[in-house]
């Protein structure tokens, strides 16, 4: 795959909800394929400013997540794109928010979202780096 007739890669910020005290990971369907599931994630705009915003504001768009971003945990670089991955930890979440009507959301532990992810390569390495991961 290429940069689809950009010049450069996409820059992709991804939120990693987590709610913390239970070990789960928030994951939601994708738009383009709603039988597959994906970490809220987008392109940084120019509105955004700094990286996290972005993540932050993808999480809200996508999952109706209110949180605090609280780490940084990697950046992974593909043909076409280059994800900046962000933990955020969930504080509330709405029950309406944009993208309700295009996506479900769902709380699962970390075995489980990476399961759900994995056809995605990036963002299953994403949150394999995450601090819900096991210790090695």
């Amino acid at each position: 795959m290429g940069t689809k007739g950009r010049s450069v890669p996409r820059v992709v910020c991804c939120a990693i909800p987590i709610a913390r005290a239970a070990g789960k990971v928030l994951v939601v369907t994708s738009r383009k394929r709603p039988d597959r599931w994906v970490l809220p994630k987008g392109g940084w705009e120019l509105s955004d400013g700094v990286l996290e915003a972005a993540a932050s504001r993808e999480a809200l768009e996508e999952a109706g997540v209110r949180g605090t971003i609280t780490r940084y945990v990697t950046t992974i670089p593909s043909a076409s794109a280059t994800y900046h991955f962000y933990e955020l930890d969930v504080a509330a979440l709405d029950h309406d928010w944009l993208e309700c009507n295009e996506r479900r959301r769902e709380w699962v532990d970390y075995a489980e979202a990476v399961r759900r992810v994995a056809w995605k390569d990036e963002l299953a390495q994403g949150l394999m780096l995450s601090s819900l991961a096991p210790r090695r």
